[in-house]
């Protein structure tokens, strides 16, 4: 590439032979790219070597002085990766992002922009003055954290980086001003923007907090990193944590009020290599759906769990990998059985959310307060409806179908791919076929998309090829989201389930009772009308809901 730029400047009468022999000595001294040391020594100015190279690739060179970038599409792209690879973002438009580069023929730095973003990339080219100057204009050592810390005055005092250090400093530094304002602005940004969960990590150098806003980790802000120990330490006496301990994990809650909402955070540490990375669940009571008319499912597939729910005995799990919405499904169809008349009780690793009318129990495995031996103490506690958080072995399986077949109805969830397969697996476990055909009413696999931000969504071309093979209809209209402000530019907001409800029926048990193959079990239930993920995830996207790409990320050909 080196041999190539040189001898297409050489053509073009840019550099003399001479010119091009020093830069190529001074690269040998001090590296660099060819036409970064032809500009140093002054053979060609860097305004005509970006026009150069945007004639050499095809592409059109930008001036980003003229220019203004949107903060958010800047964010887009982290400081250390515009700096080390010389780019800045200039704009998105739907899943392509333009991307003013110095160098467009490193395809590392595409490539790396790529997989950071998940974007496709369209370079654009620019002069190397205009990128760092644009890079120190949009990044600063706060970042997005500018417009918080304005408001904290200049008079921040930060812990220095010590070997080990003092329990009595940090509890003094966590508790300042700054500190405590910071914290509270970013627990408050996170609920707001409706974020699950809040990533705070530190690296060598830097500090990023990042949120999982709709099953997705987006970076918000990189605080400055001075301030790292007092940030941890400000959130480990707030969820009553040893701050002296920085060596082993731990665990704690913090209750807080954001306005009318009180939200509960569970909090847990871990000890990395350039500190510690907390994490925090937020449990925000008043985003929790609990009707199952809210969850828009197939007539057919809703009619099944509100059969199966309504049964006085038997079994019905949900399966799905974690953060697919398993609990709050099984909270849905506990909220439409409770009523004063029945006795409910719950085992749970964590108790997420209070239920009235609802006996809640936490597992503390520690004091031997097992899944199983919860399950044990609640037939003696005359219940009809028990759920149990999951079914992790064969002592809390065979407890659960046992329960179930003496005339309780169980609820529980299982970590398997899609509704078949948790037959086997039970069976694997250890249980007999006739006690799990016998025992289960009904298997729901499900999984979370996010749903196309109604603001921006606009409709997009499928091919024919691939209509066909995904099974969509000819005449269906599939949208996507271009991005806008209020997605954050993600073309997404909120999510949908996906949902594979396999009722047990006779024909379902016989096969089990077999010992069908996973296989064949779900070809029994598609012929008796189940929807597999993959088919129910065709009919959102049908309906204008979701997104190709989310349908083929959260499910396969095989579910």
């Amino acid at each position: 590439m080196k041999d190539k730029i040189a001898g297409k400047l050489l053509e073009a009468n840019l550099v003399s032979q001479d010119q091009l022999q020093k830069a190529l000595e001074l690269q040998k001294n001090t590296g660099g790219t060819i036409g970064h040391n032809l500009m140093k020594t002054g053979a060609i100015s860097d305004k005509a070597y970006a026009e150069f190279l945007g004639k050499m690739y095809s592409l059109p060179t930008v001036i980003l002085g003229e220019m203004d970038v949107d903060p958010e599409t800047a964010a887009l792209i982290p400081e250390d990766v515009a700096t080390r690879f010389q780019v800045v973002p200039l704009k998105r438009q739907g899943r392509v992002l333009t991307v003013a580069m110095s160098n467009p023929s490193n395809i590392f730095a595409i490539d790396d922009i790529k997989f950071i973003t998940g974007m496709e990339v369209q370079p654009v080219v620019c002069t190397e003055g205009d990128i760092k100057a644009a890079i120190d204009k949009y990044y600063d050592s706060a970042d997005s954290l500018k417009e918080v810390l304005e408001n904290l005055g200049d008079d921040i005092e930060v812990v220095e980086e010590e070997e080990e250090e003092d329990e009595q400093r940090l509890s003094a530094e966590s508790q300042n001003a700054p500190v405590v304002k910071l914290v509270n602005s970013l627990l408050v940004d996170a609920v707001k923007r409706g974020a699950s969960d809040i990533h705070i990590e530190c690296y060598e150098k830097v500090m990023r907090v990042r949120y999982r806003i709709d099953g997705v980790l987006q970076e918000m802000m990189n605080p400055p990193f001075k301030m790292k120990s007092a940030i941890t330490s400000r959130l480990k006496i707030m969820a009553e944590l040893d701050i002296a301990e920085r060596r082993i994990p731990q665990d704690g809650r913090i209750k807080i009020k954001v306005g009318e909402k009180k939200i509960d955070l569970r909090v847990s540490t871990l000890p990395c290599i350039y500190g510690e990375k907390v994490v925090m669940r937020i449990l925000d009571k008043s985003n929790l759906k609990l009707d199952l008319d809210d969850f828009h499912m197939e007539p057919t597939a809703m009619a099944h769990i509100t059969k199966a729910i309504a049964s006085p005995f038997g079994m019905v799990l949900v399966t799905g990998p974690t953060g697919s919405g398993k609990t709050t499904t099984l909270y849905s169809c506990l909220n439409r059985v409770n009523v004063p008349g029945i006795n409910i009780m719950t085992a749970e690793d964590p108790v997420e959310y209070n239920l009235d009318g609802i006996n809640q129990v936490q597992v503390k495995d520690e004091v031997g307060l097992t899944f199983a031996a919860a399950l044990k103490a609640f037939l003696r506690q005359d219940p009809n409806i028990v759920m149990v958080g999951e079914i992790r072995d064969l002592e809390t399986g065979s407890i659960a179908t046992k329960a179930a077949l003496t005339g309780h109805l169980v609820l529980s969830t299982l970590h398997t791919n899609d509704a078949p397969s948790t037959i086997n697996r039970m069976v694997d476990m250890g249980l007999e076929p006739f006690l799990v055909a016998t025992s289960t009413n009904l298997i729901a696999a499900q999984r979370l998309v996010r749903r196309i931000c109604v603001n921006c969504k606009e409709p997009v071309e499928v091919t024919a090829e691939t209509r066909a093979e995904l099974g969509i209809k000819p005449d269906a209209v599939i949208y996507e989201g271009a991005g806008c402000e209020d997605c954050s530019g993600t073309g997404y907001r909120g999510r949908q389930g996906l949902y594979e409800v396999l009722p047990i029926t006779s024909g379902i048990r016989e096969l089990i009772i077999d010992r069908a193959s996973t296989t064949e079990i779900r070809d029994g239930g598609i012929a008796e009308g189940m929807l597999t993920l993959r088919m129910d995830g065709i009919r959102q996207l049908e309906k204008g809901v979701t997104t190709i790409e989310e349908v083929l990320r959260e499910t396969s050909d095989q579910n």
